[in-house]
């Protein structure tokens, strides 16, 4: 019994990691330094003084800035030096290869090696990077980049504290403007309190599969774990919309292009958790297997890839932290529980036809003899 359980197990466990293989390099090219979750509450207060069509907000949970000009001028963004970092004007994003900004911010951590050509004194070199009027980038002004908290947060983790306010200077021709913004030390919630709830939450969803399936309560029960992967599904297509949206995603295209270029494989979790449950809910052959399947999925790519926002404060969603964390959970409660659900199902299914022909030569046997 146990190692036919293990076989199941392993089966789907196969399965799951050949989809996490192939979809390894394309999730990683999306927005590779992007936090899943931060203890850092970057906030902009606006520019100073104001620049009608001049708009600038926090992405990312605070790891980027994004400018958008529509002024019809050109402005600059100046770099740490006093240099001219970027240009952004009707004409496009441009970046000064001369500036250590332009290599600095090319990394969350600011480690990039500067090249020899990094010379703020230098007169600028402009190089064309995007055809829009929207920068995004790193800024290690509106970042805290230290490995261990301030010495504040250190003597009272328990409240929020403010890091520093912080400004960025612009330049609108020969007039000097400055983005302004803070940056605060949220405490992060107790993740030992999300994680015990989630393992609750699975394992109860998981003794769904306890049930015969061949009873009315077997049939209820995939029931229940289609309509549940119907809803984690639909939560998990909008999980990655959310991400997004906090990255500067604007717009249904921008949305798109975003999903289908970085997140795709989040994207068809999802769907495929949805698909799985109208499986489940129509009764089709094999639906104990693709329920397992799709819970696996649902489990590592929904759940498991985004369950630091259990132990951090901040969640890079433009929703509120705690409803992130409720996303998560249900997706491991969800996942985990339909995974163990259809395994046992899958076991109590083989061990039913395993046993039938044994009955038959049983009978077979007494008719002989008779």
């Amino acid at each position: 019994m146990i190692r036919t359980l293990l076989g199941r197990a392993g089966l789907i466990a196969a399965a799951a990691g050949l989809v996490t293989v192939i979809s390894a390099a394309p999730a990683a090219a999306h927005g590779a330094d992007a936090p899943d979750g931060t203890d850092y509450r970057t906030r902009t207060t606006g520019i100073a003084p104001a620049r009608p069509g001049l708009e600038v907000r926090v992405i990312e949970a605070g790891a980027r800035l994004e400018l958008t000009n529509r002024t019809g001028r050109t402005i600059e963004v100046i770099g740490y030096s006093g240099e001219p970092y970027l240009r952004v004007g009707p004409d496009g994003v441009f970046e000064n290869s001369h500036s250590p900004a332009t290599y600095l911010n090319r990394t969350i951590a600011g480690d990039t090696s500067l090249p020899a050509e990094a010379d703020p004194a230098a007169a600028p070199s402009w190089q064309r990077i995007d055809d829009g009027t929207t920068a995004r980038w790193h800024d290690q002004r509106a970042l805290w980049q230290e490995s261990a908290p301030p010495a504040a947060v250190r003597a009272a983790p328990d409240r929020e504290h403010r890091v520093r306010d912080w400004t960025i200077p612009l330049r609108d021709g020969t007039d000097p403007v400055v983005i302004g913004g803070t940056l605060d030390w949220v405490p992060p919630p107790d993740a030992y309190t999300w994680w015990a709830v989630t393992i609750v939450g699975l394992l109860a969803v998981g003794a769904l599969g306890l049930f015969a399936a061949t009873a009315p309560a077997g049939a209820r029960a995939l029931s229940a774990l289609g309509v549940l992967l119907i809803v984690g599904g639909a939560l998990a297509v909008g999980y990655p919309v959310g991400r997004e949206l906090d990255a500067g995603a604007r717009g249904v295209g921008g949305v798109l292009v975003g999903l289908l270029s970085g997140q795709i494989w989040s994207l068809f979790t999802g769907l495929g958790a949805i698909a799985a449950g109208w499986y489940a809910l129509s009764r089709r052959p094999a639906a104990d297997f693709v329920v397992a399947l799709a819970g696996t999925c649902l489990a590592l790519f929904a759940g498991a890839s985004n369950a630091a926002v259990f132990s951090r404060a901040i969640a890079p969603v433009p929703w509120s932290p705690a409803a992130a964390r409720v996303m998560v959970a249900l997706f491991l409660i969800t996942g985990a529980g339909a995974t163990a659900a259809g395994i046992l199902r899958l076991h109590a299914t083989s061990r039913t036809t395993a046993a039938a022909p044994r009955v038959e030569t049983a009978e077979s046997g007494s008719t002989a003899a008779g």
